[in-house]
């Protein structure tokens, strides 16, 4: 399916970093969301099935730790490191490894959403001022430990048992005698 895109990004404490940074060594599953979407089968969902994915996988000795989810906001607006910080709080697991991320603006947010084909179409005045709000496909992405994308959830299949099947089909994968790292 491709190679994971790359590019610059705010963590939920402030700190710049590369996408890539938070991809990679393990398998990754990578949300896009906004805090503020009111749509229950839009970014609600997402992070509801990503508590799920987490608590399922911390409760497993043999995948705690294993993997690594990233929810990654598209309004850069809105969701600063603080509201993306204070919004994580609600879900994290203070052990599992989720990060929440967000950009500086739409001039670095938009060569990603890009490369992930992921469309964003915000909402605006007739004075040409930003509402808040926004539309957009939902669109859940999990990414290997060699920063590959290996498959993507859309509404219809965006289901937590199916996610955690997937994730532990990766991490058996790279556990596996003969695995072949970097392919």
């Amino acid at each position: 399916m491709g190679s994971a895109a790359d590019g610059a990004v705010i963590d939920s404490e402030g700190n710049s970093a590369q996408l890539h940074d938070f991809l990679g060594g393990k398998p990754t599953v990578l949300s896009f969301i906004f805090t503020t979407c009111d749509d229950v089968n839009g970014c609600p969902l997402a992070t509801y099935v990503m508590r799920r994915v987490q608590d399922v996988l911390q409760a497993d000795p043999a995948t705690a730790d294993k993997a690594r989810l990233v929810s990654f906001s598209f309004d850069p607006i809105f969701d600063t490191p603080d509201v993306i910080a204070a919004y994580g709080a609600q879900f994290q697991d203070p052990e599992a490894d989720w990060q929440f991320l967000t950009t500086k603006g739409a001039e670095t947010l938009d060569p990603i959403l890009r490369a992930y084909d992921q469309w964003v179409i915000r909402d605006f005045n007739e004075n040409g001022e930003y509402q808040g709000t926004m539309s957009h496909i939902l669109r859940v992405f999990l990414v290997d430990q060699d920063k590959r994308i290996r498959n993507i959830y859309s509404t219809s299949f965006l289901h937590a048992d199916t996610v955690v099947n997937d994730v532990k089909s990766l991490i058996m994968e790279n556990n596996s005698p003969g695995a072949v790292v970097g392919r």
